[in-house]
């Protein structure tokens, strides 16, 4: 079954991407991995434990792990060209005595387990983050099957990522 298959198995439909924040750009290749830029969610500004429930975090780091879905089918065209989740590092902007950051995490994880047959393709990260008010943050870093070699180096080779 294809990854697209899937998600319309699960009903899960995929946001448009986004325009970007700032003087970034969504992707960058080289050789088989392919690094995404880091993403938060629409209007969920707040600390988490503060003005944000866990609940609401967990929703807005899910809906972050669709972002960058879909950067990543943007990049490559199908998300079948992904042969693994090398890591997802998310960020949660938390009110001082918060403890329950891997709870929030989740909710971009659990999106992203089933891609990946229910393997943990995520690593939480337990830090507080000030970089914006957004209530979660996150970036990934993405394999693809066939890498291309110049000389025995890994080139970055837009066209056949």
């Amino acid at each position: 079954m294809s990854i697209n298959e899937r998600l319309d198995e699960l009903g899960i439909t995929l946001p448009a991407v986004p325009d970007a924040a700032g003087n970034y750009v969504h992707a960058v290749r080289t050789g088989n991995l392919l690094f995404l830029a880091g993403k938060g969610p629409r209007g969920s500004n707040g600390k988490v434990g503060a003005e944000v429930s866990v609940d609401e975090a967990y929703q807005a780091a899910r809906e972050t792990g669709l972002t960058l879905l879909a950067v990543l089918r943007a990049e490559l065209g199908t998300l079948d060209r992904v042969t693994r989740i090398v890591k997802v590092f998310g960020m949660v902007n938390a009110a001082p005595d918060f403890g329950d950051q891997p709870k929030v995490i989740n909710g971009c994880s659990d999106l992203w387990k089933t891609q990946e047959a229910g393997e943990n393709s995520s690593e939480a990260s337990l830090h507080r983050t000030e970089t914006t008010n957004q209530c979660a943050f996150f970036s990934a870093f993405i394999a693809r099957s066939s890498p291309s070699f110049v000389s025995g180096n890994m080139r970055s080779d837009m066209s056949s990522f």
